[in-house]
């Protein structure tokens, strides 16, 4: 058992850091817009869009582990986390399907789209009725001669407002079930598409998310995803990419926070000594670290047995609610750590907070990691 990187990918992790860093590094205005094309263009031409897609298409074809690694210092060096949630959605919930079950008809031209960052994706899985219930859709695709109608409206779906294609899922039949959902990847220039507003949020307010609605959205059948029926199946698989490689993402975070309150404990002084020589504090930061090195092992685990093709379910569970919860609980360490100081926006330490609370909600909720966990242990 080995657990140490490999020369190739430590360099590979300090590269993309320093280009990161480099691009993106400062921290954005706490009234930060949503994101812009140039903005994801330039994180795209530095291989971040296309971490796992195959090298033909202008991919880095890397594994499961290596996209973990890069996404975390990504996620390190750049402190707008909404950059880095809005870039793991495209590749992880849309560009993955659209490698592993994509037509050969369209499969090279999306695939080098994504990979290019020419292309931006959303995916719409989410509706009022069927959050974490995804078994029970109320959008519906009707086949007709050489394609399908999509009636319906997703509730939430980020990078909606500026995608080009929408990675959706809908009824093809309703009495068959799990086998009776469908997958679909969708060019946003087709009749019948709209598009809401971008929804206000607590956190990752850069990553732009709306609602998508389907009004007999004629969808021609080369962009079916897999076969008629597989689309709950290539959900599950989606969601194992992302649930583990996605939440490297707030590794970063919570390296790059760790540090900042460490130089701070240092630095800081009250009552004639630093702060770090309080054990309030110093106890507080070495939670904070055994929080973020549990998580990320657990992570690895997950995304080596995802490269290994071994069953991963209950590990991608587990890290999952690892790293949500250590980005939480450490994001209010940081607060306390920080003091006032934390609870104003110009230290960035209040957004960490904003942004990890949401990580407990997307791509399956806590509550639901832990139905999966709790079935697999055989309950």
């Amino acid at each position: 058992m080995d657990f140490d990187l490999s020369v190739a990918q430590r360099k590979r992790f300090a590269d993309i850091g320093s280009a990161v860093l480099e691009r993106f590094g400062e921290l954005p205005p706490a009234t930060r817009p949503q994101l812009t094309r140039p903005e994801w263009k330039a994180a795209a031409d530095l291989g971040l869009a296309g971490l796992c897609l195959p090298a033909e298409y202008g991919g880095q074809g890397l594994g499961a582990l290596d996209t973990a690694l890069c996404l975390e210092a990504f996620g390190r060096s750049c402190p707008d986390t909404g950059l880095v949630f809005a870039l793991c959605a495209h590749l992880l919930a849309c560009a993955v399907p659209v490698r592993d079950f994509a037509g050969d008809e369209v499969r090279g031209t999306l695939l080098s789209g994504l990979a290019s960052g020419d292309l931006i994706a959303a995916n719409a899985m989410t509706e009022d009725d069927a959050g974490s219930d995804v078994g029970h859709l109320a959008t519906t695709a009707q086949p007709v001669d050489g394609g399908y109608l999509l009636d319906g409206e997703k509730s939430f779906a980020s990078n909606a407002p500026i995608a080009d294609l929408i990675v959706t899922y809908a009824v093809t039949d309703r009495s068959a079930g799990f086998l009776g959902i469908s997958a679909f990847a969708v060019p946003r220039e087709l009749d019948g598409i709209s598009v809401g507003p971008p929804f206000s949020k607590m956190g990752l307010s850069s990553c732009p998310a709306a609602r998508v609605r389907f009004e007999r959205c004629f969808v021609p059948r080369r962009y079916l995803l897999g076969e008629d029926g597989g689309g709950a199946a290539i959900f599950q698989h989606s969601m194992g990419w992302e649930r583990s490689c996605l939440f490297a993402g707030y590794l970063g975070l919570m390296d790059r926070q760790l540090e900042q309150c460490v130089e701070h404990a240092r630095e800081r002084r009250q009552f004639g000594r630093r702060i770090g020589g309080f054990q309030a504090v110093s106890h507080r930061i070495a939670g904070m670290k055994q929080r973020l090195e549990g998580a990320r092992l657990l992570l690895y685990r997950a995304c080596w047995l995802l490269d290994e093709g071994r069953e991963h379910v209950e590990q991608t569970a587990l890290a999952k609610v690892a790293v949500s919860e250590a980005a939480v609980a450490n994001s209010l360490d940081a607060v306390q750590i920080f003091g006032g100081a934390g609870y104003l926006s110009p230290t960035g330490i209040e957004r960490q907070l904003r942004d990890s609370v949401p990580a407990m909600i997307f791509s399956g909720t806590t509550d639901i990691q832990r139905e999966l966990i709790a079935r697999e242990v055989g309950l």
